[in-house]
Parts: C-alpha cells; sequence; structure tokens
C-alpha cells in the first residue's frame, strides 16, 4: 500500500480523521561499531555511537499512518511532562495532531544498541504503567466522530482506563485493536484485532485453546478462538514473512502471503499493518481488504528500513510497472550464447491463445521476454473502457507462468523502442499476423533479428471475450 493506491488517493468525500489512540514511547537507537570484546566480560565494545531518536509505540503508528494516506492523523495519548515527552513532542510536531492524557510515571524510552544492522541490547527507562489523568473532553469527541481509531497498546495502562475504554466502545468508525500481551482485552465493538502469531497463542491459551504447532490450522483456530473471547468482529494474525490469517470466527480463514522482503529492519512491523489497515476501512474498505492493503503495505516498510526509516521520504512510484529482471535475464542468456526471444501485446485478459502463442514462442529460444502496451497505451488503441486490467496485474499474471522469463512495460503505441533497447533475436507474434509483415519487422533487421509469426489458436480474443460476457 502506497501512496499510488487507490485507498490512499484521496479522502473519499469523508473529511474526518484518523484517530489513533494507545501509548506514545520514545525509541532511541545508539548505532556504533564494534571490533573488539571488553576484557571482564565476552561482550563487544560499541565505539563511534550516533544517537537518533523516533516516536515510539502509539506515536510511531500515527507518524505512519500520516506518512502513508491523505487524511489528517489525531494521536490521543498519555503524556507526562519530563523530558523525554518534549522530545516525543518535537518529533511529532507538523506530522499529526496530539490530544495529550495527563499522566505521570514518566516517558517509556526504549534505547536499542546496535552494531551496524544487529541489536545487541536494549535498555528501557520509564514506570511500567503509566498514570492517567482525566480524559480531555476534546480527545473523547475526536475518538466518537473518527472515519476509524487505531489502538495501538503498549501495555502501560491505556487501553484499561474506564474513560478511555468508555470512548472506544462509543467510536461510530470501524476500530481496529493492536493489542499488548500486558494490555486490556479490546472492546467488544472493534472491527478487527491485529495480534502476532506469539500473542494469539498466549491469550488462546489462557483463554483454555489446544491447539499445538505453527501450522495455519492451529492458527487458524487460535484466532476463532480470539473472536470468541474476545467477541470482536475479526482476528488478523500477523505471521512476519509468512503474511497474515483473517478468520471472521466461522468458515474458512483468509491467508495473505507476505511479498518475500530480503533484509530490511522488522522493527515497527506490526504498527505498520496496524496503521495500513485502519486507514484502508477508513477509506471504506471491507475488513478482507483492508487485511491484504495491510500484508502488502507492511512489506514494503520493512524493506524501507523499518521503524528506523520511519522519515524517509517514500520512493517515488513509477508511471508504470518495473521491469522485473529483464536486463539481466536477457544479459545472462547472452552470456551463455543463447537466443532471446520477444513477443508483445496488451493481454488485457489472458486466455488460451495467449497461453499458447507464450508457450511457442519460449519454444524459439533460452528465454522469453513479454512486453505489454501501459494502460494509456491500451487506452489508445482500445478505446476508453479498456484496459480491463492494470499493468501492474497484468504483469503479475504473465510473470506467473513457468514459460515467461520477464515483462516489461512500454508507454508508446508500439513497442519499437522497447525493442531497440532490448534488441532480441527473434520477434514472435501470434498468427493473427500470418502472411503479412509484421510492423516491427524492420526494427528487428536494425541489429540481425528476426519477426515471426506463430500458429494462433483460432476463436480466442480479450474483444471477443468481452463482447460475449455482454450478450
Amino acid at each position: 500500500m502506497t501512496r499510488r493506491d487507490p485507498a490512499f488517493m484521496a479522502v473519499r468525500a469523508d473529511p474526518r480523521p484518523l484517530v489513533v489512540v494507545g501509548d506514545a514511547l520514545l525509541d532511541v537507537d545508539l548505532v556504533g561499531s564494534a571490533s573488539r570484546l571488553t576484557p571482564d566480560a565476552p561482550v563487544p565494545v560499541v565505539e563511534d555511537i550516533e544517537r537518533r531518536e523516533r516516536p515510539g509505540g502509539a506515536a510511531l503508528a500515527a507518524v505512519i499512518a500520516a506518512a502513508a494516506g491523505r487524511r489528517e492523523v489525531v494521536l490521543v495519548a498519555p503524556i507526562d511532562s519530563d523530558e523525554g515527552a518534549d522530545r516525543l513532542r518535537a518529533l511529532l510536531a507538523g506530522r499529526v495532531r496530539l490530544i495529550e492524557i495527563p499522566a505521570t510515571g514518566g516517558t517509556a524510552v526504549k534505547q536499542r544498541v546496535r552494531v551496524g544492522d544487529h541489536s545487541v541490547a536494549r535498555l528501557d527507562s520509564g514506570a511500567p504503567v503509566a498514570a492517567l489523568g482525566e480524559l480531555p473532553a476534546e480527545a473523547a469527541a475526536a475518538i466518537g466522530n473518527a472515519a476509524a481509531v487505531l489502538v495501538a497498546d503498549y501495555g502501560r495502562g491505556t487501553t484499561a482506563d474506564p474513560a478511555v475504554r468508555a470512548a472506544l466502545t462509543a467510536a461510530r468508525g470501524p476500530v481496529v485493536w493492536d493489542p499488548h500481551p500486558r494490555g486490556a482485552d479490546p472492546v467488544p465493538s472493534a472491527r478487527l484485532v491485529t495480534p502476532n502469531g506469539a500473542e494469539a497463542a498466549r491469550v488462546a491459551a489462557a483463554a483454555g485453546v489446544d491447539a499445538e504447532g505453527s501450522g495455519l490450522a492451529a492458527v487458524g483456530t487460535r484466532a476463532e478462538s480470539l473472536i470468541r473471547h474476545w467477541r470482536v468482529g475479526a482476528v488478523a494474525v500477523t505471521l512476519g514473512s509468512r503474511g497474515a490469517l483473517l478468520s471472521y470466527g466461522s468458515g474458512a480463514p483468509m491467508v495473505v502471503p507476505a511479498v518475500t522482503v530480503t533484509g530490511g529492519d522488522p522493527c515497527g512491523a506490526g504498527d505498520s499493518f496496524a496503521a495500513a489497515a485502519a486507514l484502508a476501512l477508513a477509506d471504506g474498505a471491507v475488513t478482507g481488504e483492508a487485511v491484504a492493503a495491510a500484508v502488502a503495505f507492511a512489506s514494503a516498510f520493512v524493506a524501507r528500513g523499518g521503524a528506523s526509516a520511519w522519515d524517509a521520504a517514500e520512493p517515488a512510484e513509477p508511471d508504470v510497472v518495473p521491469e522485473p529482471g529483464a536486463d539481466a535475464v536477457i544479459s545472462r542468456v547472452r552470456a551463455a550464447g543463447g537466443t532471446v526471444v520477444a513477443t508483445g501485446g496488451c493481454f488485457d485478459l489472458l486466455h488460451p491463445g495467449h497461453v499458447a502463442t507464450l508457450r511457442a514462442a519460449r519454444g524459439l529460444g533460452d528465454c522469453l521476454i513479454v512486453c505489454i502496451n501501459s494502460d494509456d497505451s491500451v487506452r489508445r488503441l482500445k478505446g476508453p473502457s479498456r484496459p480491463l486490467v492494470t499493468a501492474t496485474d497484468r504483469a503479475r499474471v504473465l510473470e506467473a507462468l513457468e514459460f515467461v522469463d520477464a515483462v516489461v512495460v512500454f508507454g508508446e503505441d508500439t513497442p519499437a523502442e522497447v525493442l531497440d533497447r532490448l534488441r532480441p533475436d527473434v520477434w514472435a507474434k501470434g498468427g493473427d499476423y500470418a502472411g503479412a509483415d509484421l510492423p516491427e519487422a524492420e526494427v528487428l533487421r536494425g541489429w540481425g533479428g528476426q519477426a515471426v509469426v506463430l500458429p494462433y489458436l483460432d476463436g480466442h480474443s480479450t474483444t471477443a471475450l468481452v463482447e460475449r460476457s455482454q450478450v
């Protein structure tokens, strides 16, 4: 989920904010280098330390939501009057609107000592539980009128406060509850609760549910038991690199796999998941759509560096789908003396004719690069009602075929420019061009390539499929 996703493109005529309620922390990374151990114990000596501060807990969830969406984000949290609270206010300024609940007990500060990308110790300070004052009327009103409410519980007592719970119960928008082992149970009106696997197992065991193992069957059983135990609408158990399992308490659960992420920092992944789900619900998504969007967003968040990169500018998304490995595939095949084959088209609805052509094209060489028209290009060629499927999704479907090695999206009306860059040895098209000189043939001759026509599976075309569906 990014700024360009439909759920985040606009606030759909609903100007109400997303309200985040929970425990605000101050997170500090002490990042240094280590090349030796201390003489008195086998522990590293960390030197050249750089201090990096960021919002933590509910405050991190709030700034993630504010950066991801176009909706105002309001943070309702207990705030003390110490130095840590002052630093936290400064980090939040200009990003979210803060409504403070008067509190004592000190600001919770969590310091990670890190060597490179690895944590070697964590130092926590602040009282385990904050003492809350009276809930401001402004806070209760914000919770009640929110487009959605995200409860980010970090076990410091906010969610156990009677006034806070009353306000959450009365909230008119959907409530997403990210629980904590030391926190209070979600209010029964919560639309979605998002425990991780360990949290779900702990609560289920305490409720007397015997579900051994970490397989999907055990996770699903625990999720169903949590819905009954908490009396909430749905539970999405987050499973790290495995994605998330969504249960409504009966029937088959929905499992949303995560995109594989290499490297990254998983710190804050749960906050990013819950924030994305709450934003999607605020914008009108159903629960399943919100969980799917949250899994995608959390994967991207981890890949960008996780909580450590909380204030980094989000990379701009290209107007067309990136070219996943086309240049690398071509280089590998040419280094081995192989033949590069390319084909192209809109591939709006993948049908048996496409599959037959693609399979045959792959048989002509050692790799197949599929060049597809961008959405704007398809509209110019086929009319304003096309494409039926976006370039992103068309590319994903094609890449899933075992005989397709890479997909390239081009924005022009013809593939001439992309062909001049890729320079395949063979350009293959379906047999509906039989007997005619292919438009790309002259381009291929420029580097000694060959344009060919393949047998076409008659009776299959996207246009024919659309026409039949409208009868």
